[in-house]
């Protein structure tokens, strides 16, 4: 056996044709991709409960992963804020919302707004009807109409007719349902699963919600608000939908590292760009309600959350890659696992760079169009900080993907390779 497979590395070398990984007998069509026989899948749990796997995946964990998921936690724990965020003085300190049962135009026509009569259907005052004023059909591309729900703004001690503001329409009964619809596919789809991954997203929710914004808000660096409640996050949602296993543990080791480099290039190129952070979406109003707010720091927080859905998809997909091609051929030896991770690689950074590109792109897509309106220059574009903010976005989140591939890679072709030797029959 072992002069056939010289013999046929020699040919290959001469023809050049030799294939990225010498695939032994019984798994030729194991690796899910249809060579005649597609009902044949590899089976990774062999490689997760190897002893040669399990054994330098224990060194990584205790290297990498326990230290910087124990120094998160403690983090998590000093930088939680007290008392459920910050709260600010407005006029409008709850909220309300109502059904138009009726809507005429204003008394005066200098208003120029129209007249709802709305029942409240929460609130202190439900089931009441209160006035509202509500933009006029020519004021607003979507105006407001009898059978709608609306959201109010409430003013405490006014009197009920002057106690509720309208505020916008309320959108959570649609929303909700485009909801469930996601929720019934994605269980559809991955079944138990895609159920664990509905709950990492609620975890997601909640850290975002409960720790991060909350958190920022009270005065902590917003980077390391970013950092810390990143990493739980991700902790939490790859070893909750993919398990607590070798894989898992080199996949979220990847995922930290490429964290840690999008950190990095994000503080860097903030500063060396000259961003303020003002030109970002919301980013006057929040600091005019938290004077202190470091906004260049919640620049680079929100580059890294941006960054942390898509290095999840990328590391978790290089060591499921990488545990195959072990699984097919466990004698295959580090330097040839990782040329062909990288190869699988390369293909999916390069459609996963321009998704997460133009994802920003289109979220400046009105501030480019008003920029092509008044034919500037495109170097005179791209120097605004509207349109560069989202530039550096896009690129440092693409260069933290870019550094995924091979990072996860080598962990998982280290943790991986030559398994055979220890599957040696002993003598006897």
């Amino acid at each position: 056996m072992a002069s056939r497979h010289a013999g046929r590395r020699r040919a290959d070398r001469k023809g050049n044709r030799r294939p990225a990984l010498d695939i032994p007998p019984g798994h030729g069509h194991g690796h899910g991709h249809g060579h005649g026989h597609g009902d044949h899948v590899v089976d990774t749990s062999v490689v997760n409960s190897d002893a040669v796997v399990a054994r330098r995946v224990r060194i990584v964990v205790a290297a990498i992963l326990a230290p910087l998921i124990t120094a998160a936690v403690v983090l998590l724990v000093v930088l939680w804020p007290g008392g459920g965020g910050v709260k600010v003085d407005s006029y409008q300190t709850s909220t309300a919302r109502g059904e138009v049962t009726a809507i005429k135009a204003c008394p005066d026509p200098k208003d120029k707004c129209d007249l709802a009569t709305v029942k409240l259907s929460n609130g202190p005052d439900t089931g009441k009807a209160v006035p509202i004023q509500v933009p006029s059909a020519s004021q607003t591309s979507v105006p407001v109409k009898v059978g709608q729900s609306v959201m109010l703004g409430i003013q405490d001690g006014a009197p009920l007719d002057q106690r509720y503001q309208y505020v916008d329409h309320d959108r959570s009964k649609p929303l909700l349902i485009l909801a469930v619809i996601f929720a019934i596919a994605v269980v559809a789809l991955s079944r138990w699963r895609g159920f664990a991954a509905l709950i990492a997203l609620a975890v997601t929710a909640v850290m975002l919600t409960q720790f991060i914004l909350p958190a920022i808000l009270k005065g902590s660096n917003p980077l390391v608000v970013a950092v810390v409640g990143g990493a739980v996050i991700m902790t939490i949602a790859v070893f909750l939908t993919h398990g607590i296993n070798a894989e898992s543990s080199i996949a979220l080791a990847g995922t930290i590292a490429a964290l840690g480099l999008t950190v990095l290039l994000g503080w860097f190129f903030t500063g060396f760009s000259q961003l303020s952070g003002l030109a970002s979406d919301g980013a006057s109003a929040a600091k005019a309600f938290a004077p202190n707010l470091d906004l260049p720091g919640l620049l680079t927080a929100g580059m890294v959350i941006g960054a942390l859905g898509v290095l999840d998809d990328v590391t978790v997909t290089q060591a499921a890659a990488v545990w195959e091609l072990s699984a097919a051929n466990p004698g295959a030896n580090r330097r040839e696992l990782v040329a062909a991770g990288l190869r699988i690689g390369r293909t999916h950074v390069a459609s996963v760079v321009n998704t997460l590109v133009l994802a920003y792109a289109g979220a400046a897509m009105p501030v480019l169009l008003v920029f092509a309106i008044q034919g500037l220059p495109v170097l005179s574009v791209i120097s605004t900080e509207t349109v560069a903010v989202e530039i550096v976005r896009g690129l440092v989140g693409s260069l933290g993907i870019i550094a995924a591939v091979p990072l996860t890679t080598a962990l998982a072709a280290m943790a991986v390779a030559d398994r055979s030797r220890d599957l040696v029959a002993t003598p006897e």
